[in-house]
């Protein structure tokens, strides 16, 4: 199904706290050059609206968010909604993840990493644009700490298994995938993402792992 339209957002909001392009960032992506805390460093790749995000930052105010969005719109409109709600431990950022893992995050830095319904790129000739392909999950790995968890969840079964069977193959030592178990949603917003409410109240089966790389 295809993202709903969003409205512009406006210029005179001041995002300056809330929002960056990738190319912005600092060499070294750390809670220390991003939030000049040591706090916990979670990042979620693919962030959409960015319900998870707000949520997330909200239930844990000790620890720190990035979330990084291809698309720019609903990278501002994610970051728009941090400002309003006056968050302090998360910025987004909009661009291409996998520079920003491959050469600015250091060994072990992070304590988690998210990636929740992702694009499928449905078509055959396109599953290589798929962001969970070797590159990337070698250099989540690289960059989770010890204890550090990453999380991924899908509503594409084909995508769930073929997912599973690569970091199998090019990720073993983050062990074996957990089953995350969702629970029932009291309000509206009470998803991990607008995507699992749409496919939870549409009835389609979110299947929903982590791993947690061993201390």
């Amino acid at each position: 199904m295809p993202r709903q339209q969003l409205r512009t957002p406006s210029t005179s909001i001041d995002l300056s706290q809330h929002f960056r392009m990738v190319d912005a960032l600092p060499q070294q992506v750390s809670s220390q050059t991003l939030f000049q805390n040591d706090a916990g460093l979670q990042i979620e790749v693919g962030s959409g609206k960015g319900l998870f995000l707000l949520t997330a930052s909200g239930e844990q105010p000790d620890q720190n968010f990035l979330g990084i969005e291809i698309a720019h719109k609903y990278a501002k409109h994610a970051a728009t909604k941090l400002k309003n709600a006056g968050r302090t431990n998360a910025i987004m950022a909009s661009g291409d993840a996998l520079p920003i893992f491959e050469k600015q995050i250091a060994d072990e830095s992070l304590a988690a990493v998210h990636v929740y319904f992702p694009d499928p790129w449905w078509k055959k000739k396109h599953k290589k644009r798929r962001v969970l392909n070797e590159a990337f999950l070698r250099s989540a790995s690289r960059t989770l700490a010890p204890g550090g968890r990453f999380y991924f969840w899908t509503d594409v079964l084909d995508y769930f298994e073929s997912t599973l069977e690569l970091m199998a193959m090019v990720v073993p030592e983050l062990g074996p995938p957990l089953p995350d178990v969702a629970s029932e949603a009291e309000h509206d917003l009470d998803y991990r993402t607008h995507f699992e409410r749409r496919s939870r109240k549409n009835e389609i089966p979110v299947y929903r792992v982590h791993f947690d790389k061993p201390s």
